[in-house]
């Protein structure tokens, strides 16, 4: 849930921090770019968490995504913000969170016209909790082997988050979607 106090942090073109925005009101057609990121939850045995977007989301609601997302707030350093969602989105606590993909950026676009447009730090992080979802973010969550979540995603990119299938392309992690595949 979006409250009238979260804001997201605005970045020029080099990402460098030039202020901040109310969340509610950054994500539109023209949306401008600002920092989020994303983190990939792994588990005891090695699978990786995959949660459905609820569909009260206002972008891709429906979509099979990574663990969670999310934008740090201003002043807040980003692996704050991971654990702070881990634990909204879906009761989590994390351990050995590692930022993987420093320097992720994207631009999509969903079918309702509303843009991402974000430099998107990724991380992996391993729990050994079981995922409680909150209703309002998440649908579902499952725990899927790394290569057949790659190989779906290489099958069928439309079922999943535009970072997503992005994110699949350049982390090992992943094997069938990784680079050698593109």
């Amino acid at each position: 849930m979006v409250t009238d106090t979260d804001q997201v942090v605005l970045l020029d073109d080099d990402a460098r921090v030039i202020g901040s925005a109310p969340k509610g009101g950054v994500h539109g057609a023209d949306t401008p770019l600002h920092l989020a990121f994303s983190c990939h939850v792994l588990d005891a045995e090695g699978r990786v968490l995959v949660t459905r977007r609820a569909l009260t989301k206002r972008t891709w609601p429906g979509v099979w995504t990574n663990s969670f997302c999310g934008h740090p707030r201003p002043g807040e350093p980003p692996i704050a913000a991971v654990h702070r969602r881990g634990e909204f989105e879906l009761g989590l606590s994390l351990t050995r969170v590692e930022l993987v993909l420093p320097h992720f950026r994207y631009r999509a676009t969903d079918a309702s016209g509303v843009v991402e447009n974000e430099v998107c730090p990724v991380f992996v992080a391993r729990t050994s909790v079981k995922p409680e979802p909150n209703p309002d973010e998440v649908a579902d969550a499952r725990w899927v082997e790394p290569p057949a979540l790659g190989a779906a995603i290489v099958a069928t990119p439309w079922a999943f988050s535009p970072w997503l299938v992005l994110q699949a392309r350049e982390l090992p992690l992943f094997g069938a979607a990784g680079p050698e595949q593109r």
